[in-house]
């Protein structure tokens, strides 16, 4: 499983708020794919955002779909650097009128 591979699995998350994949969103940091195991930071655009185990569940069961069987899988959150509309995407900021 590549770096890639795993982005785009996680764009099959969506934040039921925001009604958009969390790759677009930019709440995904950083993806480590290593033989056996793979990493994921991500972060929520607030701490106090109610969906956030619910989105690391979501986001694990993404991986996992692709995953070989007993790859170790970790999606921790993380609050450094603090989410801004800056890290979406072109589309999503448009969409939600930053552009």
């Amino acid at each position: 499983m590549t770096e890639p591979e795993v982005r785009e699995a996680l764009r099959s998350v969506e934040d039921p708020e925001a009604g958009m994949n969390i790759v677009d969103l930019g709440l995904v940091y950083t993806i480590v794919a290593e033989p056996g195991r793979v990493r994921v930071e991500m972060t929520m655009t607030s701490p106090a955002c109610p969906v956030g185990p619910y989105l690391v569940d979501e986001a694990a069961a993404a991986i996992r779909t692709l995953a070989a069987e007993g790859t170790e899988i970790s999606v921790d959150l993380v609050w450094e650097p603090p989410w801004t509309p800056e890290r979406m995407s072109p589309d999503a900021r448009s969409r939600f009128g930053w552009s």
